[in-house]
């Protein structure tokens, strides 16, 4: 039993964070290949300034969460880089990327973007962020894997 779990966990790993996939936010080359990426893909709904859609803590008249803010005040920076790269590429999946029967207008980008243009469109998100919250989410993702 406990070897079939961890078949399925690494499979799973696999497809959802390919090992050849690297989210650099200190990368210039990296970052700049994202930025287009977002502004194309992203930007739409999560604002050219990352300032994401008004009222995003509030759900709309469909029970949906408008598109939070990738900057310094939205929690995308609360996330570990496999659940960000995930979620970009398969959508906000109820029960794995949100709550159970949770319906997002999040569209998932496998097959509009491949794995290296999801990574280089986080690369430019983070690369936003600030040295705080750079610092904070470090600290962060350390303590969670204690």
């Amino acid at each position: 039993l406990v070897g079939g779990a961890l078949v399925l966990a690494a499979a799973a790993a696999v497809v959802f964070w390919p090992r050849t996939v690297r989210i650099d936010a200190t990368d210039r080359a990296l970052v700049a290949r994202g930025e287009p990426l977002y502004r194309q893909h992203c930007a739409s709904c999560h604002g050219a300034r990352l300032e994401g859609q008004p009222d995003w803590q509030s759900r709309n008249e469909r029970g949906r969460l408008p598109a939070p803010p990738h900057d310094d005040s939205g929690h995308t920076w609360h996330h570990p880089d496999e659940i960000l790269f995930g979620l970009t590429k398969e959508g906000l999946v109820p029960g794995k990327y949100g709550p159970p029967g949770y319906v997002s207008d999040m569209p998932a980008f496998r097959g509009a973007l491949s794995d290296e243009d999801i990574a280089a469109a986080l690369s430019f998100i983070q690369s936003r962020w600030s040295p705080e919250v750079r610092r904070a989410r470090g600290e962060m993702l350390r303590n969670r894997s204690r």
